[in-house]
C-alpha cells in the first residue's frame, strides 16, 4: 500500500496510520528487521574473522592492525557520511524505494568482499557495503515510526533495539562456524540469501512513505562531511600505526579533518536546505540523547574490537568458541532492550540512560580484572552487564531522538541518530585501536629489538599487533617462542590502558545525560519561525 505522506495515506488526517498498514504494522516491523539485521551481521562476523583475515595468504589476506581497522571504518565511514543525503532521499523518493536499493548495492558489496584479493580490495569493497548501508539503516527506523502511532513506538524501537543484540549474537557464532568449515569469504557471502530474502519479503510487505513537502540535495554539505570523517580518522588510525600521534602524516590528516568538519558546521547552519538541520540540536532531548549514542558506540566498538584479539590471540579460543562468547551480552540486550520501556515510565528516560551509562562504565572497567588465565566466566559476568547496560540506554536514547521530530522528517532524524552512531563507533576503533597498538608497542619493542635477524621493517611489522608478532614468532622457530609470553602480557597490559579511556567515556556520557536529557523523555516542539521549512514543519509538529 502506498501513502502519499510520511504517516498517512491520501486525504487521512496528519498522524494518522492507514488502516490497512496499521493492521500488518507487526509483520511489518519483523520484516523490517531483516534490514537491520543484515547491517549489523555484518560487523559482528567480521569482528570475529579478523585474526583469520590477519593470516598469511592463502589462509588470509596478511592484513596489518592498521588495515584491519580500515576495513571496519571504510564501510563506517562511507555510511556515516552519505546517511545524512541517504535520509533526505528516502524522504524525497520515499523510504521503501531507498530501502530496496540499498539492500541491492549491500548484497552487490557483500559478494565483491567475499572474493577480495588483497586487503585494499576488501577495503574498497567494504566502503561500497557501508554505501549501500546508508540507505538501509535511516529507512528502516524511519518507516517503524511512521507505521506505528506514537504510545507504541517505545515498544516497537525497543524491539528494534534487540534485534542489534540478535544480530551480535548470531553473527559471531555463524562466522565460527562458516570459519571453520570455509574460507574467510564465507562470511561475506552468507549475506546474500539474507538479502534475497528481505527484498522480495519487503517489495510485498513495506508500505512506501515520503514527505510531502521534501527539502532539497545537500551535495556541498555531503562532500564536506565525508572529507572532514576520512581525514580525522586516517589521521588518527596513522597516528596509532606510527607510534607517534604528532606525526605530520596523523596530525596534519587530523587537523584538516577538523577543519574541514568546522566548515560543514557553518555550512549546514547557512544552509536553506541542510542535510542535517543544526537547529535540531537546540532540543535537549534531541542533542543529548545523539551525543549519548555516539558516546556508547565509541566505547563499546573499541573494546569489541579487541576482545576478538584477547580471546584468540591470548586465550587461544576458535572462532566459533570466541563467538560462543559473546552470547551473554547479545542475550542481555535482547531481554532487556523489549523491556526497558516499563522502566522509562517509572523513572523517566534521564535516570534510566544515566544509569545505563554508568553501569557501562563499571562494566568496561571491568576488564581490569582479566589476564592471561583469568577464568572464563568473569568476562562472560562483564559482557553480560555491558548488553544489558546498552539495552538500557540505546531503545530510551533512540526514542527520545524519533519523538522530538515531526513524522514527516522521521528519516532525516534517523539518519542523524545512525550517523552519529557510526561516526562514534568509527571514532571508537580508530582512538582506542591507536590506543591499543602504541601501547602494546611500546611493550613488546625491547623484546623485538634483542631479538637478531630481524630487519627493522620486520621489526616495526612485528610490533603493530599481538598477531603479528605471534606470526613473526612463529615464523622463528624455537627462538620466536621466547616472544610468546611476552606478547600476550603486552597485550593485556595494553588492553588495560584501553579500557580505562573506554570507561571514561562512557562516564561522560553518563555527565551529558544526568546535565541535558530531560527527565521524562521528548515532545516535538515547533521550529524556529525563521527558517525556510518552519511551516510546514509546524504542520506536523502536533503528532
Amino acid at each position: 500500500m502506498e501513502a502519499t505522506s510520511s504517516s498517512s495515506g491520501p486525504g487521512a488526517p496528519y498522524g494518522r496510520v492507514p488502516e490497512a498498514v496499521h493492521r500488518r504494522r507487526w509483520a511489518i516491523l519483523a520484516v523490517l528487521l531483516f534490514g537491520l539485521l543484515i547491517v549489523v551481521l555484518d560487523n559482528s562476523i567480521l569482528n570475529v574473522a579478523m585474526k583469520t583475515i590477519a593470516a598469511p595468504a592463502p589462509a588470509g589476506l596478511d592484513a596489518t592492525q592498521s588495515q584491519l581497522e580500515w576495513a571496519v571504518n571504510s564501510y563506517a565511514l562511507v555510511l556515516a557520511g552519505i546517511l545524512f543525503t541517504a535520509g533526505l532521499l528516502g524522504d524525497r523518493f520515499g523510504r521503501k524505494k531507498v530501502l530496496l536499493f540499498g539492500m541491492a548495492v549491500f548484497g552487490t558489496g557483500s559478494v565483491l568482499c567475499a572474493f577480495s584479493g588483497s586487503p585494499t580490495e576488501l577495503i574498497t569493497f567494504r566502503a561500497l557495503m557501508g554505501f549501500g548501508g546508508a540507505f538501509v539503516m535511516p529507512a528502516t527506523l524511519a518507516i517503524i515510526v511512521n507505521i506505528f502511532e506514537r504510545k507504541e513506538q517505545p515498544k516497537a524501537i525497543g524491539i528494534w533495539a534487540g534485534a542489534i543484540g540478535l544480530a551480535v549474537a548470531i553473527g559471531p557464532i555463524t562466522g565460527g562456524i562458516l570459519l571453520g568449515h570455509f574460507w574467510w569469504g564465507s562470511v561475506f557471502l552468507v549475506n546474500v540469501p539474507i538479502v534475497i530474502t528481505a527484498v522480495i519479503t519487503m517489495s510485498v510487505l513495506v508500505p512506501n512513505s515520503k514527505d510531502p513537502q521534501p527539502g532539497r540535495l545537500d551535495p556541498l554539505g555531503v562532500v564536506l562531511s565525508v572529507v572532514g570523517l576520512v581525514l580525522l580518522v586516517y589521521g588518527i588510525i596513522m597516528g596509532g600505526q606510527l607510534a607517534d600521534f604528532t606525526a605530520p602524516k596523523a596530525a596534519g590528516a587530523a587537523s584538516g579533518g577538523l577543519f574541514v568538519l568546522a566548515l560543514f558546521v557553518l555550512h549546514e547552519r547557512r544552509s536553506g536546505h541542510p542535510s542535517l538541520d543544526v537547529r535540531w540540536f537546540r532540543r535537549p532531548a534531541f542533542s543529548a540523547a545523539v551525543l549519548s549514542i555516539a558516546l556508547v558506540f565509541f566505547a563499546l566498538m573499541g573494546v569489541t574490537f579487541f576482545t576478538v584479539f584477547y580471546t584468540q590471540s591470548v586465550r587461544g579460543f576458535t572462532p566459533l568458541q570466541s563467538g560462543l562468547l559473546m552470547l551473554p551480552l547479545a542475550a542481555a540486550h535482547m531481554f532487556f532492550a523489549v523491556r526497558v520501556r516499563r522502566v522509562v515510565e517509572k523513572l523517566g528516560v534521564r535516570t534510566v540512560c544515566t544509569g545505563g551509562m554508568v553501569m557501562l562504565a563499571v562494566a568496561m572497567a571491568g576488564f581490569l580484572l582479566l589476564d592471561r588465565d583469568t577464568p572464563v566466566w568473569v568476562l562472560e559476568v562483564l559482557l553480560f552487564f555491558q548488553g544489558a547496560s546498552m539495552a538500557h540506554i540505546m531503545p530510551p536514547a533512540t526514542v527520545s531522538i524519533m519523538q522530538s521530530l515531526p513524522r514527516d522528517k522521521a528519516s532525516s532524524g534517523s539518519a542523524v541518530n545512525n550517523t552519529f552512531r557510526q561516526v562514534g563507533g568509527a571514532l571508537g576503533i580508530a582512538v582506542l585501536g591507536s590506543v591499543l597498538s602504541t601501547t602494546y608497542r611500546n611493550g613488546i619493542s625491547g623484546r623485538l629489538d634483542a631479538l637478531p635477524g630481524l630487519t627493522d621493517e620486520a621489526r616495526h611489522a612485528a610490533g603493530e599487533s599481538v598477531e603479528a608478532t605471534l606470526t613473526v614468532a612463529a615464523k622463528l622457530g624455537p627462538q620466536g617462542r621466547t616472544l610468546v609470553g611476552p606478547a600476550h602480557d603486552a597485550f593485556v597490559h595494553a588492553m588495560h590502558v584501553t579500557v580505562v579511556g573506554a570507561s571514561t567515556t562512557a562516564l561522560l556520557g553518563a555527565a551529558v545525560v544526568a546535565l541535558f536529557l530531560p527527565k521524562r523523555g521528548a515532545a516535538r516542539k515547533k521550529p524556529d519561525t525563521a527558517h525556510p521549512d518552519s511551516q510546514k514543519e509546524q504542520a506536523g509538529a502536533g503528532t
